[in-house]
């Protein structure tokens, strides 16, 4: 009865209605949400405090950000529900000037993330000149993975999201970490501007992903390890969150002597050899299950699927 209570509470303020409606269609952070609700932060802070402690959301911090979105589907679904029934008939001229601002939002991210893609475009054609074009490595992980639902996904060290952008359609749900607030807030722009908002986004370690054991069906780690210290351990970590059975997708370079990548681009790692990435396999409860590899370049992409053990395992495959 008492979280019945706090839920109802909560509901009982017509901004805390607005925020909800809101975060349903993206994460949103604290500023974001003053700027659409034309209310002081300080303010809007005090609103997303009675609406975390009902469950209804979470906070979640980023640097000197805080991120606000939906609480646990258990605890907000019925919600929503019953206030889609109460509005069915009653159009809210709040949510249609609400609409209208958070279009304002959206367009102020992406044109933060194109400003950030400009100063930055030549470092990042830098290294694509080395390798295959990345669409030919999407087209050939899209390919491995096969046509199949993807479950529950997780991309560690998503970056701008481009992994989630490509496969979070096809997946339960969607969750990309990464450890800079900066890459998940280019992420946030690119995913709401591609209408996957609901993509979740966290910043997290890839030694500590947010995940309980099992709780996720593929995890991608794409072009992450060659910048891990500890390439075993972030492999290992991805196992634990995968249930039996789950698949671990890995895209990064086949081992390579560009030293210069060490000093010039932050690489901790010259690539992987197949004996290093099927020793960690092993050793973390993943059986392999794929090897591709990626020619055009002076640096080879491979790709390496393994699955988690506890299911019969196909033999390895190596193209």
């Amino acid at each position: 009865m008492t979280m019945v209570l706090d839920i109802f509470r909560a509901l009982a303020d017509a901004t805390r209605l607005r925020i909800l409606a809101l975060l349903r269609s993206m994460e949103l952070s604290v500023g974001e949400l003053a700027q659409v609700l034309g209310q002081s932060q300080p303010r809007v802070s005090r609103h997303v405090k009675i609406l975390c402690d009902a469950g209804l959301a979470e906070r979640r911090k980023e640097g000197s950000w805080v991120f606000v979105a939906l609480g646990s589907a258990d605890r907000v679904g019925p919600v929503l529900a019953a206030l889609d029934e109460w509005n069915r008939d009653a159009p809210d001229h709040w949510a249609v000037a609400d609409s209208a601002r958070l279009a304002a939002v959206r367009a102020d991210r992406a044109a933060a993330a194109a400003e950030w893609f400009e100063a930055h475009a030549g470092e990042w054609d830098a290294i694509r000149s080395l390798h295959i074009a990345d669409s030919d490595v999407e087209v050939a992980m899209a390919r491995v993975l096969g046509e199949a639902p993807l479950g529950r996904l997780i991309d560690i060290g998503t970056g701008t999201g481009r992994m989630l952008e490509l496969f979070a359609p096809r997946a339960q749900t969607a969750l990309g970490i990464d450890r800079s607030s900066e890459m998940l807030r280019l992420a946030r722009a690119k995913l709401s501007e591609r209408g996957l908002g609901k993509a979740e986004l966290r910043q997290a370690d890839l030694y500590a992903l947010p995940m309980a054991d099992g709780d996720a069906d593929l995890a991608i780690l794409h072009h992450v390890l060659h910048f891990a210290q500890q390439p075993g351990a972030a492999i290992g970590e991805a196992a634990r969150v995968l249930a039996d059975g789950g698949r671990l997708l890995i895209a990064d370079f086949d081992a390579h002597d560009r030293e210069e990548l060490r000093s010039r681009e932050g690489h901790v790692r010259l690539g992987f050899s197949d004996e290093q990435m099927l020793g960690w396999f092993e050793a973390s409860g993943l059986a392999p299950v794929q090897v591709e590899t990626l020619e055009g370049g002076e640096l080879t992409v491979k790709l390496w699927l393994a699955r988690k053990t506890g299911t019969a395992m196909p033999e390895v495959k190596a193209a």
